[in-house]
């Protein structure tokens, strides 16, 4: 058997942010000062941080103060599963949660 070495291609978390931000957006988010929100109530926040992207989700929707769930996504399998995780929370919280 013959043995590959490549290496994969290095994460760039300017790109991938931007990724992020349009998934975000066509999960029907709209972005305002670095949050994503649904009808004025922050769902999610994503930043690039060094060499990766500090994303958050809420447990709950929330007016009032949000509790976080943060990530440290480094590579596009984390930015899908972020994506991913955030689309079954908003298909799990109902119109009542808002």
């Amino acid at each position: 058997m013959e043995e590959f070495d490549f290496a994969l291609p290095p994460f760039k978390p300017d790109d991938a942010l931007a990724g992020l931000k349009r998934s975000l957006r066509e999960l029907g988010l709209a972005e305002r000062e670095g949050r994503f929100e649904r009808r004025g109530i922050a769902i999610a926040k994503a930043a690039v941080d060094g060499g990766a992207i500090a994303a958050a989700v809420v447990k709950k929707p929330s007016r009032l103060s949000p509790e976080w769930q943060t990530k440290t996504l480094k590579s596009g399998a984390d930015v899908r599963d972020f994506v991913a995780h955030v689309k079954k929370n908003l298909a799990a919280w109902s119109d009542r949660d808002d």
